[in-house]
């Protein structure tokens, strides 16, 4: 059997950049617990002085292919080895995975080693498995045995499944509130999977974003990441949550970075949060947050040291995953011309090419691209002056408003066109983006042309999920929902009529449900980002039926 996941050796750029400071990137300037249980395990670890190993950071799984699943885990040897310390012994890892969550019919096992070089994380690639099968799988470490996780591996490539739906989530700061979303998403017993989007931690200090008073519970460590230990550390934190460990433990999470997991508006060659006289190299600190990042997640390590790759869903789906900060130019100046440069790019050449041949080739129903940023393109017009502040914040956009959001597709308008008009040269149907980034939840077609929609095509559409806890136009603000937003959505969706719905104000997660016949998003929003009970509801539906690459609104949620 050929593999299901492939990635090719993509092209670097470097450009200089603007500083600009976009905490939420992307489109609408013209709407102008600490885990009491997991902590309570570490502390009592440390005091205690015991040297029996113990997995304090739960178990994950990911990349499901149809023969196989990679597994994750981070154990402690010795009180001493806490995440980014260096510290703690080598110690063998064994690992099961098994028919029944009781373990009686185990069909794979091994070892693997843990140690300080890799921060004491473990990861298992498991093959021979059965396509579209349900498996329970855990760790052991001397006679200390970690929790049991849940994960399904993917359909055999030539099959038809009747279905595949996916959790969608983005966007999740430790310290604007907790992470309820992702317990409800663990509570799902009809998910395939989990796309994370990007944004799974943020670089800030304790007290940057959001500012100390309106912190709900602090990063560790305090100050702003720079090193492998200081990732090491971040990354170690947000993996003590208890919704976070519920997530990974209850489904496989398929995930790609955005900006944050290395430092605000990153590009190929620097960031809008790194100066260089104070902080040093970027590069070896964009080197240390990737070592973190695949050394903490549940993601394949690329040769390439990228995250771009594909995974298949029988003939039903394929899911195209790019990575939109290792290779793209610097941001262009807010407003420059230098948006429409054919040399500046946000893919790079070899990952444009990757895509492009892999939406032309597909022979799946529906081509679902993962975009850490929105690839719609959206124009703005004139705001209240009161609104205008505030999105500026958000949007990096100066006080008077602007037409783009350079940090998204549209401040790289060649590479769009370019895969667009891929798209509809070569007759591509059903192609749906899934966006993150934001922090507002979108339905939208993606014109061809913005400037003469509805009139002129559409090449598909894309559904953006809003953020997990991060902030958005009323958190800026501090007022209640619905309170400035209204007026915000109305002028934005009057400039641009492919925007189908909008929603500025809510905090939660996405249900993709894709059929032969639809793929369909269910927003859900949380009541309360900052209580750890908060509740979720379903806010609204939308779905593109199988060849129209329209979206429509629908009228219930998938059930």
């Amino acid at each position: 059997m050929t593999s299901q996941l492939s990635s090719s050796a993509p092209e670097s750029a470097t450009v200089p950049t603007p500083r600009r400071r976009t905490v939420v990137l992307a489109a609408a300037a013209t709407a102008a617990l600490v885990p009491i249980a997991a902590l309570g395990a570490e502390a009592a670890h440390a005091a205690t002085g015991e040297d029996a190993p113990s997995f304090l950071h739960g178990v994950a799984s990911g990349d499901p292919l149809p023969d196989g699943v990679l597994l994750w885990t981070r154990v402690t040897p010795t009180a001493d080895a806490v995440p980014g310390s260096g510290a703690g012994p080598a110690l063998a890892v064994g690992w099961e995975v098994a028919e029944d969550k009781a373990f009686s019919r185990i069909v794979a096992s091994g070892t693997v080693t843990a140690s300080a070089a890799s921060d004491h994380t473990v990861k298992a690639d498991v093959r021979g498995l059965r396509p579209q099968t349900a498996y329970w799988y855990r760790f052991t470490a001397g006679a200390t045995v970690s929790p049991a996780g849940h994960t399904r591996t993917t359909p055999a490539a030539t099959t038809a499944p009747a279905g595949v739906r996916f959790g969608v989530v983005s966007c999740a700061n430790w310290e604007s509130g907790y992470f309820s979303a992702y317990r409800h998403l663990a509570a799902r017993a009809d998910l395939d999977a989990v796309l994370h989007l990007g944004d799974y931690i943020y670089e800030y200090q304790s007290g940057g974003y959001p500012e100390a008073k309106y912190v709900v519970r602090q990063h560790e460590p305090l100050h702003e990441i720079l090193t492998l230990a200081d990732y090491r550390t971040r990354h170690g934190k947000y993996k003590t949550d208890p919704d976070l460990q519920a997530l990974h433990q209850a489904h496989p999470v398929i995930a790609i970075w955005d900006d944050h997991e290395i430092a605000n508006d990153t590009w190929s060659g620097g960031a809008e949060n790194h100066d260089p006289a104070t902080e040093g190299s970027f590069a070896a600190r964009a080197a240390a947050a990737r070592q973190a990042y695949f050394e903490w997640m549940p993601v394949r390590t690329s040769t390439e040291g990228t995250v771009y790759r594909r995974l298949r869903f029988g003939t039903l789906a394929d899911l195209h995953l790019l990575d939109l900060r290792t290779f793209r130019s610097q941001q262009a100046g807010i407003g420059s011309g230098a948006v429409d440069d054919p040399a500046r790019t946000i893919t790079g050449r070899a990952q444009l090419d990757w895509l492009k041949a892999g939406l032309a080739g597909s022979q799946a129903t529906w081509k679902l691209v993962g975009t850490s940023v929105m690839i719609s393109p959206v124009a703005f017009g004139s705001l209240p002056a009161h609104l205008l502040g505030p999105l500026a914040e958000l949007l990096g956009l100066p006080a008077g408003g602007l037409a783009v959001n350079v940090d998204q597709w549209d401040g790289y308008t060649d590479d769009r066109r370019e895969l667009l008009g891929h798209l509809t040269d070569r007759s591509v149907r059903n192609t749906v983006f899934l966006t993150g980034d934001i922090h507002m939840a979108w339905a939208n077609d993606v014109p061809v042309t913005a400037a003469t929609y509805p009139w002129s095509r559409s090449a598909g559409v894309e559904f953006v999920v809003t953020s997990v806890t991060s902030d958005n136009i009323d958190d800026l603000l501090h007022v209640p929902a619905d309170t400035a937003s209204l007026v915000a959505e109305t002028a934005i969706k009057a400039a641009n009529r492919h925007v189908k719905w909008l929603d500025m104000d809510a905090h939660g997660y996405g249900v993709l449900d894709v059929t032969a016949e639809r793929s369909q998003m269910d927003y859900y929003v949380v009541s309360d980002k900052r209580r750890q009970d908060a509740t979720a509801a379903w806010a609204r539906s939308y779905r593109t039926l199988n060849g129209t690459q329209k979206v429509e609104r629908a009228d219930r949620p998938v059930r």
